[in-house]
């Protein structure tokens, strides 16, 4: 019965919708994260009588067909690049951005890594680095010596070095955005890839060109809410004992059917 599979196929993709829905929730307190949501498409359709088809000699045509969908896949789960909460830690070397753009770092492969989480640090020779040891770009080496670390709207990092009473630039910090930012690739660690749906990165200075500004002594959150994803989890629970019962209910019918005599 044709009736299995098309629900077997909307068990599969609610437990899809689970998956990325977990993946939201057990991210919340993640810096920088960015939630999905699992976009569905319907599958082929068997038709067994077509619009518009001619019913008679006489030119009448079917106004409507007869169509039997074969059920749902996932199409997409799509990345909703929404500013997150700004929250305040009060860490000299904690950098958010509000509005457009990303950090950019060196990633141990070679390739350039992106990132919404700015909870910064410094190395064994003073070079600014994520928390997994990236350096960040362009490299910012901050001296031992450095005091009273300062990082404007525009990502010019100032500090005192040693006795010295007026601040020393060490650097700027750069962003970079994408003409298509939901297509980046996630590749774990906080930070994103760039393909070919994203485009190549854009870089230029924060506060300027319709880049995002730096806030220092604080850091973005996830766009996760609780509420909305507990009430999506419930949603897509329900839609999977829903199809779970067209089983039991089709599975009821050929027994009934085997049972004729």
């Amino acid at each position: 019965m044709k009736a299995l599979y098309t629900a077997s196929t909307g068990m599969a993709a609610q437990e899809r919708n689970v998956e990325v829905l977990s993946n939201n929730i057990a991210n919340m307190r993640t810096t920088g994260f960015k939630r999905q949501r699992a976009d569905f498409q319907d599958l082929l359709y068997q038709v067994y009588r077509r619009s518009g088809s001619q019913t008679s000699e006489s030119g009448t045509q079917l106004p409507t067909g007869v169509e039997i969908g074969s059920g749902v896949k996932t199409g997409a789960t799509p990345r909703i690049m929404s500013q997150g909460s700004v929250a305040p830690t009060s860490k000299e070397l904690d950098i958010a951005v509000r509005g457009e753009g990303f950090f950019s770092v060196d990633l141990p492969d070679g390739r350039t890594g992106y990132t919404r989480d700015g909870s910064f640090e410094r190395d064994s020779t003073g070079a600014l680095v994520t928390i997994e040891g990236y350096a960040v770009q362009p490299g910012i080496t901050i001296p031992d010596t450095a005091k009273s670390v300062s990082i404007s709207a525009d990502g010019v990092v100032e500090a005192l070095l040693g006795t010295d009473t007026e601040a020393t630039a060490l650097g700027q910090i750069q962003l970079s955005r994408f003409v298509n930012k939901a297509g980046l690739e996630a590749a774990g660690d906080n930070t994103f890839i760039e393909t070919a749906a994203s485009g190549p990165a854009q870089t230029g200075t924060a506060n300027a060109d319709g880049f995002g500004n730096l806030l220092q002594g604080h850091l973005e959150m996830a766009n996760v809410n609780a509420v909305t994803e507990i009430a999506d989890l419930i949603a897509a629970q329900r839609a999977y004992e829903m199809n779970a019962r067209v089983i039991s209910g089709a599975d009821e019918m050929l027994q009934a059917t085997a049972q004729l005599r």
